[in-house]
């Protein structure tokens, strides 16, 4: 009984943590992929020192991990993508702590460092304590 009450906690965990980091890929990806850079630089000064085409590449990373967090686990359609999608996040943030220490911008690494530990989270508790099953078809 107190394990089945420890698994439903952590596949509750497991959900807020899988909306909260996609809600946030989303919305920063969707802002790096489409405004001008000029208007990104008031918000993430980095963007003026990088190619524009990083930036949108980064973007695009951002919002389709974000959506890969959450629609195959929502419509339950091959949902070891959600693990995938975690671990690339996860791969990301690796990027971004380097990226920002060769810079010298060490309040940015804190940040990278929390969502790391939320898409390892994921992709642990995914693989591990509470994956989810695919959706079963009668035919």
């Amino acid at each position: 009984m107190t394990n089945q009450k420890n698994n439903k906690a952590i596949h509750i965990l497991l959900w807020i943590a899988q909306g909260l980091l996609a809600l946030m890929f989303i919305m920063a990806g969707l802002t790096k992929a489409t405004q001008p850079i000029e208007a990104l630089a008031d918000s993430l000064p980095w963007v003026t020192s990088t190619s524009t085409g990083l930036v949108r590449f980064i973007g695009i990373s951002e919002l389709l991990g974000g959506l890969g967090l959450l629609l195959p686990s929502i419509f339950r359609f091959k949902p070891f993508l959600t693990v995938w999608a975690a671990l690339g996040l996860a791969v990301v943030m690796v990027l971004a702590v380097i990226f920002h220490a060769s810079r010298g911008e060490f309040s940015a690494i804190i940040v990278n460092i929390i969502i790391l530990a939320f898409a390892v989270f994921i992709a642990w508790g995914r693989t591990k304590k509470a994956p989810i099953k695919t959706k079963v078809t009668v035919k």
